[in-house]
């Protein structure tokens, strides 16, 4: 299931707005903001979709029963990128467990390149619901190479994809890659990738707006 969330007017489109706007990209503040509010919403809508239990809470004048989380999920993101998204979702989801891993691109030629994973701190995942988080998914390769790198730590019951934008191709391939059942959250779903990978109209790297351009 693919949820766009650029199909129905709200709030979300503003802040969507707000990180694609060249003018407002350079308060990097204001940018990891934007990355964070935006997750908050798709992490509060992707959670009308977990197990819950009812519990019941003392209050100071009787007892209200009240369902809450059966089981908190696992949060993973892509570093660096990903941090912002991360932020947004550990806000609602403050129990989680949190996982990192780091991938990027290693040019050959302007246009081809390849995918490489160096570093993960992870939980163990075994059975549990597992958000990984990224703003862009352009080929969607890094995406499937964290998931085939986070397997290491055991096989999550449910997966949930929350990504900012998308490309039809990266979706096209997470669905050959990622397991039949996983869920996609996504702000907005742009049609052109270009020769060299890059997703237009797009935000530009949300990496550099976020943390400072690389050296």
């Amino acid at each position: 299931m693919i949820r766009d969330f650029s199909k129905n007017n709200s709030i979300f489109q503003t802040f969507m707005a707000e990180l694609r706007d060249t003018s407002i990209q350079k308060d990097a503040m204001r940018f990891r903001r934007n990355l964070e509010r935006i997750s908050e919403i798709l992490g509060y809508e992707l959670s009308k979709e977990l197990e819950y239990e009812d519990i019941d809470v003392n209050t100071p004048l009787g007892i209200a029963n009240t369902p809450l989380l059966k089981e908190q999920p696992v949060l993973a993101t892509i570093l660096r990128a990903g941090l912002g998204m991360h932020i947004g979702l550990l806000n609602y989801f403050d129990k989680a467990e949190s996982a990192f891993v780091s991938a990027y691109r290693k040019h050959t030629t302007e246009e081809d390149f390849e995918i490489y994973v160096e570093y993960m701190a992870a939980p163990r995942i075994d059975n549990k619901t597992l958000i990984i988080s990224d703003p862009m998914l352009a080929t969607g390769s890094s995406m499937a190479m964290v998931y085939e790198a986070l397997l290491r730590q055991g096989k999550p019951s449910r997966l949930i994809i929350v990504s900012a934008i998308a490309t039809p191709e990266s979706l096209e391939f997470l669905k050959q890659k990622l397991p039949p059942d996983t869920v996609y959250y996504i702000g907005a779903i742009d049609d052109e990738l270009t020769a060299q990978s890059y997703i237009v109209p797009g935000l530009g790297d949300a990496g550099d707006l976020a943390y400072g351009l690389k050296a």
